[in-house]
């Protein structure tokens, strides 16, 4: 029997070959990684959107992806070490192939951009938080001008937790509307920048209108409530602060259920949300 399988069916369900292409360790859990898509397509995400990568006989799981849309087959991916599957893609070295699917989920759509143009965009990332971030960072400072002022809040436990410190270097020295301020739990002598938790660098930004404030937040769950209560304790209107749920995913595709939080479906819905969506959904906090 032939299998009338449409192409929207082969988006969602078969997994394609990507390459590895480059490989940069970041921390003793964290790595860097440049995929090429072996199809010769670009992957067609749009930022803050995640992946399901895969290795054969040993499992799946959902990444997001760090790089911004482009119009080649490379993307990057930033990668933590916390199962079997991250585990094992650890060991991998330049020039092996993983399995991909996707892009999925709900990330900063046309809708979301259109809001962002002329805005002071605030994003505040904790941790491994950049780097789904990252995405919306690299588009947006590309064509800086498009905004009144783009504002970037890091935060991680310790300095040897930071990632893409290179990059980070570049966004600081940028200039113009862009502005970089890092902060960190425990210092080490030679840290030079802020001490603390990631919200006491929010009143260290100079904001002329909190209307025109658009913020993006990614990080563990608990940094969002005191994050999300410092944004609305300098008057940022709830709707203009959107957070990313990347937690419990599991199919990627809305069929096991695994990340259905208070009636939602993360990976359907999300990962990218309107905190005036979720506001009053107390399974989310």
């Amino acid at each position: 029997m032939i299998l009338d399988i449409k192409e929207k069916d082969n988006k969602l369900y078969l997994p394609e070959k990507a390459f590895i292409r480059k490989i940069e360790k970041f921390t003793d859990f964290e790595n860097f990684y440049r995929l090429e898509l072996a199809s010769g397509k670009p992957l067609g995400h749009v930022p803050g959107q995640f992946v399901q990568v895969s290795l054969l006989g040993i499992g799946e799981a959902p990444i997001s992806i760090s790089s911004p849309p482009s119009n080649d087959n490379l993307f990057d991916l930033c990668v933590r070490r916390v199962g079997n599957v991250t585990n094992k893609l650890h060991t991998l070295k330049e020039g092996d192939h993983i399995w991909i699917r996707g892009p999925y989920g709900r990330g900063y759509d046309y809708d979301i951009q259109e809001k962002m143009a002329g805005k002071h965009l605030l994003f505040i990332a904790g941790g491994i938080g950049y780097a789904p971030l990252r995405s919306m960072i690299n588009m947006v400072i590309r064509n800086n001008k498009n905004y009144k002022k783009i504002t970037i809040l890091y935060g991680c436990k310790t300095p040897a937790e930071r990632m893409y410190k290179a990059e980070l270097e570049k966004i600081e020295n940028a200039g113009e509307n862009i502005e970089l301020m890092e902060t960190v739990d425990n210092p080490y002598p030679d840290w030079k920048k802020n001490v603390g938790v990631i919200t006491t660098l929010i009143p260290k930004v100079k904001i002329e209108d909190p209307a025109e404030i658009i913020a993006a937040i990614v990080g563990p769950p608990v940094m969002y409530k005191f994050v999300i209560l410092s944004l609305i304790k300098i008057s940022v209107p709830k709707e203009n602060i959107y957070m990313s749920l990347e937690r419990r995913m599991k199919c990627g595709i809305g069929k096991c259920g695994h990340c259905q939080m208070g009636g939602i479906y993360v990976c359907q819905e999300g990962p990218v949300f309107n905190f005036g969506f979720l506001e009053n959904k107390e399974e989310v906090f």
